[in-house]
């Protein structure tokens, strides 16, 4: 891996430039194990939420990467992240998506493993006489830190690198905005998970998540079908934004066109007569004033690089497990308190991303059509330049364009650089 490293890193500025990219990134098998260990296996990603082990002794099966990830709940409460791997001769401990133990068995040679990753015991235990048990736990990810139940984990070395806090950044107000709309002040991840494989690079999906040019041409059909809205949201009249949050993290701001708009759950296509006792407990949670503001302006549309996207009214957690393969988990994000708006979240995200939606089929069609096309010749860079002329500084001196602008996409690929140049 260091060989290819150091062959990698002098051609970063040919192969990630301001304004156009070249098409090597998404397709090169050595760019890819290159990316797991300088992005993947060293920064932060979300791993999962704290209410998906509500109870001691709780686990769910997760992943960074490739790396299959169980995130347990031990009897005192705490959340570890442990690697789904017997130390002894590499086998799998946990082959069930989720459930409720106090430890782990190894079904190759028996070995015993507690649910915070110890070592509990071994078959036969002469034969490991004078060895230290200690040793011979479970793998752990190195660093577990936890934002109002956004569970995220880094292979780094504790005291190595950002906190997580500073690795946020700005994007920790979209995770405290969206968690605003429970009257509880709580998401709960709760719904189960579709499960969506892609043949595409990861790059291209993160790309596209707060892509404001794409929606008007590729999401025409559902939007006509549906009679929706949100098709004026990108395009040349609509007052919203594209910003660019620094770290890789990104949102498409549609706050100034819900507010233009200035209709409580205008932005969910519904009204508050159709959800009276969730607008009552948001009213007493928030008081009137606050609480309208809320209702006004909608849920995040952002993406916290690398891997997790707030797509309104859906979580989408990115695992990327070869060059050109990816799965994409995607969950109705639920509300504490809030029954009625999660029985309608649960609804709208089986008929945009459930197997029969409409959304997330047409997403992944171009994913595929464009890791075909990346691979042609000439010309093998790709262009990002719209809207460069028209990048602009807003009062909280974040670089934002136009919603149908490139922004989002030039600064992830401009931390993206910084990052595979790190030595």
């Amino acid at each position: 891996m260091a060989a290819a490293l150091n062959v990698l890193a002098p051609t970063w500025s040919r192969l990630v430039q301001r304004d156009r990219v070249d098409g090597s990134v998404y397709t090169d098998p050595a760019i890819f194990r290159a990316e797991l260990e300088k992005i993947w296996y060293r920064g932060w990603v979300y791993v999962g939420h704290s209410s998906e082990v509500p109870k001691p002794n709780d686990f769910v099966m997760k992943a960074i990467g490739p790396q299959s990830v169980l995130m347990t709940r031990d009897k005192d409460g705490q959340i570890h992240l442990l690697l789904n791997r017997c130390p002894h001769r590499g086998n799998q401990v946990c082959l069930e998506d989720r459930g409720n133990t106090t430890s782990f068995v190894c079904s190759y040679h028996g070995w015993n493993f507690r649910n915070n990753g110890e070592l509990r015991g071994t078959p036969f235990p002469a034969g490991y006489q004078g060895v230290d048990k200690s040793q011979l736990g479970l793998g752990k990810v190195a660093r577990v830190e936890t934002y109002k139940g956004f569970v995220f984990g880094s292979f780094a070395a504790p005291g190595s690198g950002p906190t997580l806090l500073e690795h946020l950044g700005a994007a920790a107000e979209a995770i405290d905005r969206l968690v605003q709309f429970s009257p509880e002040g709580e998401v709960e991840v709760t719904a189960g998970f579709l499960k969506h494989r892609t043949k595409a690079n990861w790059k291209f999906i993160v790309d596209n998540e707060t892509d404001g040019y794409h929606p008007t041409f590729v999401h025409a059909s559902i939007f006509s079908t549906a009679k929706s809205g949100i098709g004026a949201l990108y395009n040349n009249d609509s007052t919203a934004v594209s910003r660019y949050l620094g770290n890789g993290h990104s949102e498409n701001d549609l706050r100034p066109e819900f507010r233009r708009l200035d209709k409580p759950l205008g932005w969910f296509g519904t009204s508050e007569d159709r959800l009276p006792e969730y607008v009552a407990k948001m009213k007493v949670a928030y008081g009137e004033e606050k609480a309208r503001q809320i209702l006004v302006d909608g849920t995040p549309h952002t993406m916290i690089f690398p891997n997790l996207f707030i797509a309104e009214i859906q979580l989408f957690v990115l695992q990327p497990l070869a060059a050109d393969e990816t799965v994409q988990h995607v969950t109705a994000i639920q509300f504490k308190g809030a029954p009625d708006l999660n029985r309608r979240m649960r609804q709208q995200t089986m008929g945009s991303v459930g197997p029969a939606g409409l959304l997330l089929a047409d997403d992944t069609e171009m994913y595929e059509r464009n890791q075909r096309g990346v691979q042609q010749r000439d010309p093998e860079t790709l262009f990002l330049g719209r809207g460069l002329h028209r990048e602009r500084t807003d009062e909280n001196g974040f670089t934002i364009g136009d919603n149908t602008d490139e922004v989002p996409s030039r600064g992830m690929w401009s931390h993206y650089r910084a990052l595979m140049e790190a030595t």
